[in-house]
């Protein structure tokens, strides 16, 4: 007789979430589970609560409720999981003082999985010599630093808070899609936030919006793109029609009616305009826009 498979821990699992500094509420009682093998993107409003919330991941703040991250409270225990967990903000943190190979010195002696001869063969075939000091280098090249940085690190979980803020697009796009094509395997899990949000939709397994401390969604994009739908109309019947059904946004855009729809079967749409897919980013302007969004906390 076959033995059952056991069941596989996610990640980061949190319960009952929640943060107060002073008398403010920052995170209002979060419940969320992130497996393994999984790109998540934690997207929200500048002080949504989306920088408490890895920082709890982290272990940098103590929280009310429960965290663990890989089995550990990340608090209590921040010393052991830093050995599988890799943190990386906007590349002004990087230490403008240091030459390249000082820097990869400097993140070996950190972080015990970090290794400097990969971090230096991700800088094979750039302008990016060891002897470079990084407050010689431009944006474009502290970008490939960053990225040599991050992909050197082999840690279970990487969590990238606005990696790329204040580049251009193309070393924005250049960054992710060279971290989903030479970083990512089916054992890590990573962690996006960012304000670029349709810049990393093809690269997101799953999605997280946080709106005043609470979740408003919580879902793989692969669900996403089954619940919800986009209707485009300019006949004002139709838009009458399709207003009957219970849209969770609306707008108008050049003349034509912008609808958004969950879980409204796409049956009952058909006929009244274009229907397609939201993009992330307009469906994270139509769910911080839904009442349910400014909801009373949990008591």
């Amino acid at each position: 007789m076959t033995e059952p498979s056991a069941r596989i821990e996610p990640i980061v699992t949190a319960r009952g979430l929640r943060k107060k500094f002073g008398r403010k509420e920052i995170l209002h009682g979060l419940d969320f589970d992130i497996p393994a093998g999984r790109i998540y993107g934690l997207i929200g409003h500048n002080g949504a609560g989306k920088t408490t919330t890895l920082n709890a991941m982290l272990g940098l703040t103590d929280c009310r409720g429960t965290i663990r991250v890989l089995g550990l409270d990340p608090f209590a225990h921040r010393a052991r999981l830093m050995r599988d967990v890799a943190f990386i903000s906007d590349v002004a943190s990087l230490p403008r003082f240091l030459r390249v190979r000082e820097l990869f010195s400097l993140v070996a002696s950190i972080h015990p999985n970090f290794s400097p001869a990969k971090a230096q063969s991700f800088l094979e075939g750039t302008d990016l010599k060891p002897e470079l000091k990084i407050k010689n280098l431009s944006k474009g090249m502290l970008a490939q630093l960053h990225l040599a940085v991050v992909m050197a690190i082999d840690a279970k979980l990487l969590v990238l808070d606005e990696p790329t803020l204040g580049l251009d697009i193309t070393y924005r796009k250049r960054f992710y899609r060279r971290l989903l094509d030479d970083y990512m395997t089916g054992e890590r899990t990573l962690i996006i936030t960012t304000h670029q949000v349709d810049e990393i939709e093809f690269m997101l397994t799953d999605v997280m919006f946080i709106r005043d401390g609470a979740l408003i969604l919580h879902q793989p994009m692969a669900d996403v793109a089954q619940n919800f739908i986009q209707l485009v109309s300019n006949d004002p019947e139709n838009q009458a029609v399709a207003r009957g059904l219970g849209p969770v946004y609306e707008e108008t855009r050049f003349g034509q009616t912008v609808m958004i729809f969950d879980h409204v079967p796409r049956e009952q749409l058909e006929g009244l305009g274009v229907l397609s897919t939201p993009t992330l980013s307009d469906l994270f302007v139509a769910l911080m826009q839904r009442p349910t969004a400014n909801a009373e906390p949990v008591p």
